[in-house]
């Protein structure tokens, strides 16, 4: 059976990008171009998440045909299992749909039930994170790595919220609050699948986030871990793509202390 390579997920996703980038328009008041609809009370979607996404399932099923894709719009298409496609056309749609530019494409493929290549494109810096299992993990062709940080009170973390924040019970708010007050500081960019580029490159110490979709964190966890961060889930299991999902991306001491916070904080309920 066909398989891709790494280089025909890296073209797949900057075509993808070209597209989000082609209807990009930053300027105040220049959003309403877009086709914008809503799936919840604040979980938006636009015209461009569909034709990013309708690109790349058809892309992927002509080179593929039996493969399973599994993507953030429309659900994907169904195929052989041993061969699956985590497919999130624009992560960063509000950030998107309001001018700002923080924003990627994120595809990751896995076989036979481990997640072999990854790749996240920032189309507007032109970053191109990639990683293969086995091989290692690259920004734009040159080898990426995890900061050296050893502790939590002087790192820089990155964290997301769900979408139903105002209902839920696991809002991430209480840990955001005090991961604040016990590290440097807390940022959230908006894309998941950046915040886990951003650890692999160092730019972030660490990052943590629940209640998301594999298609958001696939491609980024393994360029992470690729990369030589840890990635678990909030308990410290390895599977981060499996529900109840969750996950922990930090360089080895990092990983270490945010894991003993949430299983204090787990321990706990």
């Amino acid at each position: 059976m066909a398989v891709p390579c790494l280089t025909d997920i890296e073209n797949l996703a900057k075509q993808a990008g070209k597209i989000l980038r082609d209807n990009y328009q930053p300027l105040p008041g220049s959003v309403n171009h877009l086709d914008i609809r809503y799936k919840g009370p604040i979980d938006l979607v636009t015209d461009v998440d569909r034709r990013s996404e309708n690109f790349l399932l058809h892309e992927i099923k002509n080179a593929f045909p039996s493969h399973h894709i599994i993507a953030e719009e429309s659900g994907g298409q169904s195929g052989n299992l041993e061969h699956v496609w985590y497919i999130d056309p624009l992560d960063g749609t509000v950030n998107y749909a309001h001018g700002i530019p923080i924003f990627s494409v994120s595809i990751a493929y896995q076989e036979a039930g481990q997640l072999v290549m990854g790749v996240v494109y920032d189309p507007m810096r032109d970053e191109c994170f990639s990683a293969e299992s086995g091989k290692g993990a690259w920004m734009n062709g040159q080898p990426i790595q995890p900061s050296h940080a050893t502790d939590l009170d002087h790192c820089l973390l990155v964290t997301g919220f769900p979408y139903d924040i105002r209902t839920s019970a696991e809002n991430n708010l209480d840990h955001y609050a005090r991961l604040s007050i016990l590290s440097q500081g807390v940022r959230r960019l908006g894309s998941a699948a950046l915040d886990t580029s951003y650890v692999a490159c160092g730019r972030f110490d660490g990052y943590w986030e629940m209640d998301l979709s594999p298609w958001d964190v696939a491609a980024g966890g393994l360029i992470a871990r690729q990369a030589g961060a840890i990635v678990t889930n909030l308990k410290g299991a390895e599977d981060f793509l499996s529900q109840p999902q969750s996950i922990i991306a930090a360089p080895a001491p990092i990983h270490r202390q945010l894991l003993a916070y949430f299983q204090q904080y787990l321990g706990s309920n």
